[in-house]
């Protein structure tokens, strides 16, 4: 099962994606979790200790794997653009509660999709943890679609948008339903996230009427107390808020494993 999950900033898809792969690899499961945002925070969400971050390597920021990797500096600036990347996951992995970990990081220079060795290194590593790995894979995408392409995009199960109640969380959740269709991913998926009672969810129903909606996830302190105290998003929940996030994963696993 490969599943891409983005959102608007702030819509909870973060949280999703952890649960996701901690309740995954509760059941058993080899699970492999891409950190793919710029503004990376899933080692947090999965409960992984502030202390411990700094043991996290970032792809992207590792030049001289870049370099090798691609063979920039060569004649006229030449790189490859399909290097070797069939070692990095394993060789750059956190494992945390089941969890393998890979921090993609951003490129820096030439802005999303420029044509430099980084964007080259990190869009064939997402090709070659989508197409030719067996575990499941949980990305957690930015709004955008920067480290997908047409040839990647075959290889995903679901592209899962996270919406919380709020009109551009909505807009937002129809530009990444189009961008996806313009690489090749017929359908966006939908979770409703932070929702407060029923007018929330008829709200997100109502403006998403032509999406799958997955799951609903309610708000709970918890799990913002779960953030603030650097928890994993799962861990100290009440039951019913719980049940809510297991019924997500029987939910993708019965669709798509």
């Amino acid at each position: 099962m490969k599943l891409a999950i983005t959102g608007k900033g702030g819509v909870g898809k973060t949280s999703i994606a952890a649960a996701t792969a901690l309740i995954l690899a509760e059941r058993g499961h080899r699970v492999l979790a891409v950190d793919a945002d710029p503004d990376a925070n899933l080692a947090s969400a999965l409960g992984i200790s502030y202390s411990a971050h700094a043991t996290i390597r970032t792809i992207a920021l590792e030049k001289k794997l870049i370099e090798e990797r691609t063979g920039v500096g060569g004649a006229a600036g030449m790189f490859k653009l399909n290097p070797d990347v069939s070692d990095i996951a394993d060789k750059f992995a956190y494992h945390h509660r089941g969890v393998d970990l890979v921090v993609l990081g951003a490129v820096s220079s030439g802005g999303g999709g420029c044509a430099c060795p980084e964007s080259a290194l990190l869009r064939t590593l997402v090709q070659e943890m989508v197409l030719r790995r067996n575990e499941c894979l949980v990305l957690d995408m930015e709004a955008g679609i920067e480290h997908l392409g047409r040839a990647t995009a075959r290889g995903v199960d679901a592209f899962i948008a996270v919406a919380e109640p709020g009109a551009r969380s909505i807009a937002t959740v129809r530009r990444i339903a189009q961008l996806a269709e313009q690489i090749g991913i017929e359908k966006t998926y939908v979770i409703i996230n932070g929702i407060r009672n029923a007018e929330d969810a008829d709200f997100l129903k109502e403006g998403l009427v032509d999406f799958e909606i997955l799951a609903e996830i309610p708000y709970h302190e918890s799990i913002r107390a779960n953030d603030r105290d650097g928890r994993a998003v799962i861990d100290e929940l009440p039951a019913e808020i719980r049940s809510c996030f297991d019924a997500l994963v029987e939910c993708l696993l019965a669709k798509f494993s």
